[in-house]
Protein backbone atom coordinates (compact mmCIF):
# COMPACT_ATOMS: atom_id res chain seq x y z
CA UNK A 1 0.00 0.00 0.00
CA UNK A 2 0.88 3.62 -0.79
CA UNK A 3 -0.31 6.50 1.73
CA UNK A 4 -1.39 4.07 4.57
CA UNK A 5 -4.07 5.49 7.87
CA UNK A 6 -3.97 3.68 10.97
CA UNK A 7 -7.42 2.92 12.55
CA UNK A 8 -8.79 1.08 15.59
CA UNK A 9 -10.95 -1.99 15.03
CA UNK A 10 -13.98 -0.59 16.84
CA UNK A 11 -16.73 -3.18 16.99
CA UNK A 12 -16.88 -6.55 14.82
CA UNK A 13 -20.85 -7.87 15.06
CA UNK A 14 -22.33 -10.65 13.31
CA UNK A 15 -24.50 -10.07 10.35
CA UNK A 16 -24.86 -13.70 9.48
CA UNK A 17 -23.55 -17.24 10.36
CA UNK A 18 -20.71 -16.23 7.99
CA UNK A 19 -20.33 -12.60 7.77
CA UNK A 20 -19.20 -10.16 10.27
CA UNK A 21 -19.10 -6.52 10.22
CA UNK A 22 -16.21 -4.24 11.28
CA UNK A 23 -16.28 -0.80 12.47
CA UNK A 24 -12.81 1.01 11.78
CA UNK A 25 -11.97 4.33 13.57
CA UNK A 26 -9.32 6.74 12.20
CA UNK A 27 -6.47 7.18 15.02
CA UNK A 28 -7.02 10.28 14.77
CA UNK A 29 -9.75 11.20 12.71
CA UNK A 30 -11.58 11.98 10.39
CA UNK A 31 -10.87 9.44 7.75
CA UNK A 32 -10.55 10.67 3.82
CA UNK A 33 -13.64 11.14 2.23
CA UNK A 34 -14.93 8.90 -0.14
CA UNK A 35 -17.86 7.64 -2.89
CA UNK A 36 -20.58 4.66 -3.22
CA UNK A 37 -18.42 2.45 -4.79
CA UNK A 38 -14.49 2.59 -3.18
CA UNK A 39 -13.14 -0.33 -1.40
CA UNK A 40 -9.70 0.00 1.03
CA UNK A 41 -7.14 -1.96 1.38
CA UNK A 42 -6.61 -3.80 4.90
CA UNK A 43 -2.79 -5.03 6.17
CA UNK A 44 -3.87 -7.86 8.27
CA UNK A 45 -1.94 -8.09 11.49
CA UNK A 46 -1.06 -11.96 9.55
CA UNK A 47 1.09 -9.42 7.19
CA UNK A 48 -1.91 -10.32 4.35
CA UNK A 49 -3.40 -7.38 2.42
CA UNK A 50 -7.06 -7.82 1.23
CA UNK A 51 -9.31 -5.05 -0.37
CA UNK A 52 -13.13 -4.80 1.12
CA UNK A 53 -15.49 -2.48 -0.15
CA UNK A 54 -16.91 0.12 2.05
CA UNK A 55 -20.56 -0.16 3.30
CA UNK A 56 -20.92 2.80 6.15
CA UNK A 57 -22.52 6.01 5.39
CA UNK A 58 -19.90 8.39 3.33
CA UNK A 59 -20.93 10.98 5.50
CA UNK A 60 -19.48 9.21 8.61
CA UNK A 61 -15.83 9.97 8.51
CA UNK A 62 -15.04 9.15 12.05
CA UNK A 63 -15.45 5.15 11.36
CA UNK A 64 -15.38 3.22 7.74
CA UNK A 65 -17.58 -0.18 8.01
CA UNK A 66 -16.48 -3.46 5.70
CA UNK A 67 -18.12 -6.96 5.76
CA UNK A 68 -16.38 -9.98 5.61
CA UNK A 69 -17.53 -13.20 4.25
CA UNK A 70 -15.77 -16.43 6.30
CA UNK A 71 -14.67 -18.21 2.44
CA UNK A 72 -14.44 -21.74 3.23
CA UNK A 73 -11.44 -21.70 0.97
CA UNK A 74 -9.60 -18.71 2.82
CA UNK A 75 -6.18 -18.09 2.06
CA UNK A 76 -5.86 -16.78 5.23
CA UNK A 77 -7.54 -12.97 5.04
CA UNK A 78 -11.09 -14.10 5.89
CA UNK A 79 -10.16 -16.87 8.18
CA UNK A 80 -7.82 -14.47 10.34
CA UNK A 81 -10.97 -11.84 10.81
CA UNK A 82 -13.10 -14.38 11.87
CA UNK A 83 -10.78 -16.32 13.82
CA UNK A 84 -8.45 -14.14 15.41
CA UNK A 85 -8.82 -10.17 15.22
CA UNK A 86 -10.35 -8.30 18.18
CA UNK A 87 -11.27 -5.41 18.71
CA UNK A 88 -8.79 -2.88 19.93
CA UNK A 89 -6.35 -3.89 17.61
CA UNK A 90 -4.69 -1.31 15.25
CA UNK A 91 -4.74 -1.48 11.63
CA UNK A 92 -3.16 0.11 8.49
CA UNK A 93 -5.32 0.68 5.37
CA UNK A 94 -5.12 2.38 2.19
CA UNK A 95 -6.91 5.89 1.20
CA UNK A 96 -10.05 4.91 -0.53
CA UNK A 97 -10.18 4.30 -4.25
CA UNK A 98 -13.01 3.34 -6.56
CA UNK A 99 -13.33 1.81 -9.89
CA UNK A 100 -16.25 1.06 -9.24
CA UNK A 101 -18.36 4.68 -9.42
CA UNK A 102 -21.75 5.32 -8.60
CA UNK A 103 -22.96 7.48 -12.32
CA UNK A 104 -26.15 9.89 -12.86
CA UNK A 105 -28.92 9.00 -14.08
CA UNK A 106 -32.44 9.23 -14.12
CA UNK A 107 -33.12 5.69 -12.61
CA UNK A 108 -31.37 2.99 -11.12
CA UNK A 109 -31.49 -0.82 -10.71
CA UNK A 110 -28.96 -2.86 -8.45
CA UNK A 111 -28.40 -6.38 -8.61
CA UNK A 112 -26.35 -8.29 -5.46
CA UNK A 113 -26.06 -11.66 -4.38
CA UNK A 114 -23.76 -12.58 -1.03
CA UNK A 115 -21.06 -9.88 -0.30
CA UNK A 116 -21.21 -8.58 -3.23
CA UNK A 117 -24.46 -6.73 -1.85
CA UNK A 118 -21.64 -4.25 0.45
CA UNK A 119 -20.60 -1.89 -2.48
CA UNK A 120 -24.19 -1.90 -3.29
CA UNK A 121 -25.54 -0.45 0.11
CA UNK A 122 -24.34 3.03 -0.06
CA UNK A 123 -25.19 3.11 -3.38
CA UNK A 124 -28.80 2.61 -3.06
CA UNK A 125 -28.67 4.63 0.07
CA UNK A 126 -27.13 7.87 -2.18
CA UNK A 127 -29.78 7.58 -5.03
CA UNK A 128 -33.00 7.44 -2.47
CA UNK A 129 -31.47 10.10 -0.66
CA UNK A 130 -31.59 11.99 -3.88
CA UNK A 131 -34.89 10.95 -4.37
CA UNK A 132 -33.88 8.62 -7.76
CA UNK A 133 -36.36 5.99 -8.17
CA UNK A 134 -34.29 2.38 -7.91
CA UNK A 135 -34.76 -1.00 -6.88
CA UNK A 136 -32.71 -4.05 -5.89
CA UNK A 137 -32.73 -7.18 -6.66
CA UNK A 138 -30.84 -9.43 -3.68
CA UNK A 139 -30.12 -12.92 -4.36
CA UNK A 140 -29.32 -15.69 -1.49
CA UNK A 141 -29.59 -19.33 -1.02
CA UNK A 142 -31.63 -18.40 1.81
CA UNK A 143 -32.96 -14.68 3.46
CA UNK A 144 -31.18 -15.86 6.46
CA UNK A 145 -27.92 -16.09 4.53
CA UNK A 146 -27.97 -12.61 2.96
CA UNK A 147 -26.36 -9.54 4.71
CA UNK A 148 -27.92 -6.78 5.80
CA UNK A 149 -31.18 -8.24 4.13
CA UNK A 150 -33.38 -6.81 7.49
CA UNK A 151 -31.80 -3.58 7.32
CA UNK A 152 -32.41 -3.39 3.43
CA UNK A 153 -36.54 -4.27 4.07
CA UNK A 154 -36.92 -2.00 7.07
CA UNK A 155 -34.99 0.88 5.14
CA UNK A 156 -36.63 0.51 1.40
CA UNK A 157 -39.70 -1.79 1.51
CA UNK A 158 -41.12 -2.63 -1.80
CA UNK A 159 -37.68 -0.96 -3.37
CA UNK A 160 -35.85 -4.07 -2.41
CA UNK A 161 -36.65 -7.88 -3.88
CA UNK A 162 -35.20 -10.72 -2.20
CA UNK A 163 -35.38 -13.87 -3.55
CA UNK A 164 -34.04 -17.49 -1.89
CA UNK A 165 -32.87 -19.24 -4.64
CA UNK A 166 -33.61 -22.94 -2.69
CA UNK A 167 -37.48 -21.80 -2.44
CA UNK A 168 -37.90 -19.93 -5.31
CA UNK A 169 -34.91 -20.90 -7.95
CA UNK A 170 -32.70 -18.47 -9.87
CA UNK A 171 -34.75 -14.88 -11.05
CA UNK A 172 -34.63 -14.40 -14.68
CA UNK A 173 -32.58 -11.55 -15.59
CA UNK A 174 -33.74 -11.49 -19.14
CA UNK A 175 -37.30 -10.81 -18.19
CA UNK A 176 -36.33 -8.22 -16.00
CA UNK A 177 -34.44 -6.51 -18.84
CA UNK A 178 -37.40 -6.89 -21.24
CA UNK A 179 -39.49 -4.60 -18.43
CA UNK A 180 -36.30 -2.36 -17.87
CA UNK A 181 -36.87 1.67 -19.20
CA UNK A 182 -34.12 2.77 -21.55
CA UNK A 183 -32.61 4.81 -19.11
CA UNK A 184 -32.26 3.10 -16.13
CA UNK A 185 -28.55 2.14 -14.94
CA UNK A 186 -27.70 -1.47 -13.57
CA UNK A 187 -25.01 -2.13 -10.94
CA UNK A 188 -24.43 -5.38 -10.54
CA UNK A 189 -21.63 -7.40 -7.29
CA UNK A 190 -21.53 -10.96 -6.67
CA UNK A 191 -20.47 -14.13 -7.69
CA UNK A 192 -19.75 -14.95 -11.49
CA UNK A 193 -22.68 -16.64 -11.96
CA UNK A 194 -24.55 -13.82 -11.29
CA UNK A 195 -22.18 -11.69 -13.46
CA UNK A 196 -22.44 -13.63 -16.27
CA UNK A 197 -26.06 -13.82 -16.32
CA UNK A 198 -26.25 -9.69 -16.22
CA UNK A 199 -23.89 -9.47 -19.21
CA UNK A 200 -26.08 -11.42 -21.09
CA UNK A 201 -29.29 -9.91 -20.26
CA UNK A 202 -28.32 -6.13 -20.21
CA UNK A 203 -26.79 -4.20 -22.67
CA UNK A 204 -22.47 -3.37 -22.12
CA UNK A 205 -23.14 0.25 -21.95
CA UNK A 206 -26.13 0.32 -19.40
CA UNK A 207 -24.31 -2.37 -16.86
CA UNK A 208 -22.01 -1.73 -14.41
CA UNK A 209 -20.33 -4.67 -12.84
CA UNK A 210 -17.46 -4.89 -9.93
CA UNK A 211 -15.92 -8.21 -9.63
CA UNK A 212 -13.82 -10.09 -6.79
CA UNK A 213 -12.00 -12.49 -8.96
CA UNK A 214 -10.80 -11.97 -12.27
CA UNK A 215 -12.04 -13.64 -15.63
CA UNK A 216 -10.51 -16.64 -16.96
CA UNK A 217 -9.74 -15.20 -20.44
CA UNK A 218 -7.01 -16.09 -22.81
CA UNK A 219 -3.85 -13.96 -23.73
CA UNK A 220 -1.37 -14.13 -26.53
CA UNK A 221 2.19 -15.89 -25.26
CA UNK A 222 4.03 -13.92 -23.17
CA UNK A 223 7.02 -12.11 -24.47
CA UNK A 224 9.82 -10.49 -22.53
CA UNK A 225 10.25 -7.22 -22.53
CA UNK A 226 11.83 -4.09 -20.93
CA UNK A 227 10.48 -1.35 -18.19
CA UNK A 228 12.48 1.62 -18.28
CA UNK A 229 12.37 3.65 -15.25
CA UNK A 230 12.06 7.40 -15.97
CA UNK A 231 13.08 8.48 -12.69
CA UNK A 232 15.94 6.18 -11.39
CA UNK A 233 17.33 6.12 -14.60
CA UNK A 234 17.67 2.35 -14.57
CA UNK A 235 15.97 -0.28 -16.92
CA UNK A 236 15.09 -3.52 -15.98
CA UNK A 237 14.24 -6.85 -17.82
CA UNK A 238 10.98 -8.47 -17.70
CA UNK A 239 11.43 -12.23 -18.57
CA UNK A 240 8.20 -14.15 -20.27
CA UNK A 241 7.65 -16.52 -17.43
CA UNK A 242 7.74 -13.77 -14.62
CA UNK A 243 5.13 -10.54 -14.03
CA UNK A 244 6.17 -6.92 -14.65
CA UNK A 245 5.65 -6.24 -10.77
CA UNK A 246 7.56 -8.77 -9.84
CA UNK A 247 10.39 -8.01 -12.42
CA UNK A 248 10.91 -4.56 -10.50
CA UNK A 249 10.69 -6.00 -7.52
CA UNK A 250 13.67 -8.03 -8.06
CA UNK A 251 15.40 -4.80 -9.24
CA UNK A 252 14.96 -2.71 -5.89
CA UNK A 253 11.57 -0.70 -8.01
CA UNK A 254 9.17 -2.40 -5.37
CA UNK A 255 5.63 -1.14 -6.48
CA UNK A 256 2.73 -1.95 -3.48
CA UNK A 257 0.34 -4.24 -4.80
CA UNK A 258 -2.89 -5.99 -3.55
CA UNK A 259 -4.69 -8.38 -4.88
CA UNK A 260 -2.14 -9.52 -7.42
CA UNK A 261 -4.81 -10.75 -9.77
CA UNK A 262 -5.91 -7.33 -11.81
CA UNK A 263 -9.05 -6.45 -9.95
CA UNK A 264 -8.10 -3.81 -6.80
CA UNK A 265 -5.70 -1.36 -8.91
CA UNK A 266 -3.35 -0.73 -5.65
CA UNK A 267 -0.47 -1.46 -7.73
CA UNK A 268 -1.53 1.39 -10.46
CA UNK A 269 1.89 3.18 -12.16
CA UNK A 270 1.80 5.44 -14.54
CA UNK A 271 3.33 4.80 -18.43
CA UNK A 272 5.09 7.79 -20.17
CA UNK A 273 6.18 5.92 -23.66
CA UNK A 274 5.68 2.44 -25.52
CA UNK A 275 2.36 0.32 -25.73
CA UNK A 276 0.72 -1.85 -22.50
CA UNK A 277 -0.87 -4.83 -22.47
CA UNK A 278 -3.61 -4.40 -20.62
CA UNK A 279 -4.74 -8.15 -18.65
CA UNK A 280 -6.50 -6.27 -15.84
CA UNK A 281 -10.51 -6.54 -14.78
CA UNK A 282 -10.76 -3.29 -13.82
CA UNK A 283 -9.95 -1.27 -16.90
CA UNK A 284 -6.65 0.63 -16.80
CA UNK A 285 -7.20 4.37 -17.67
CA UNK A 286 -5.17 5.64 -20.44
CA UNK A 287 -2.04 6.57 -19.29
CA UNK A 288 -1.92 3.93 -16.52
CA UNK A 289 -1.16 0.27 -16.30
CA UNK A 290 -1.02 -2.47 -13.26
CA UNK A 291 2.04 -4.95 -13.66
CA UNK A 292 0.61 -7.46 -11.24
CA UNK A 293 -1.08 -8.69 -14.13
CA UNK A 294 -0.52 -6.59 -17.63
CA UNK A 295 2.75 -6.48 -19.73
CA UNK A 296 3.42 -4.72 -22.97
CA UNK A 297 2.83 -5.18 -26.63
CA UNK A 298 5.88 -3.25 -27.40
CA UNK A 299 9.47 -3.72 -26.64
CA UNK A 300 9.78 -1.14 -23.80
CA UNK A 301 7.82 0.71 -21.77
CA UNK A 302 8.46 3.93 -19.93
CA UNK A 303 7.48 4.33 -16.46
CA UNK A 304 7.32 6.78 -13.88
CA UNK A 305 9.10 4.99 -10.99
Amino acid sequence: MAATRTVLVDRIEPVTDDVVSLTLRGTPGPLPPWEPGAHIDVRLPNWLTRQYSLCGDPADLDTYRIAVRHDRLSRGGSEYVHRFLRPGRLLEISEPRNHFPLLPAPRYLFLAAGIGITPVLPMLRAVTDAGLPAELLYVGPSVSAMPFADTLRAAYGERVRLVATRERGRPSLRALAAELPDDTLVYACGPAPLLAAAEEAFPAGRLHAERFRPLRRAFGPDTAFEVECARSGSTVEVPAGESMLDALAHAGRTVAAGCREGVCGSCGITVLDGEPDHRDDIGAPEGRVYPCVSRARSARLVVDL
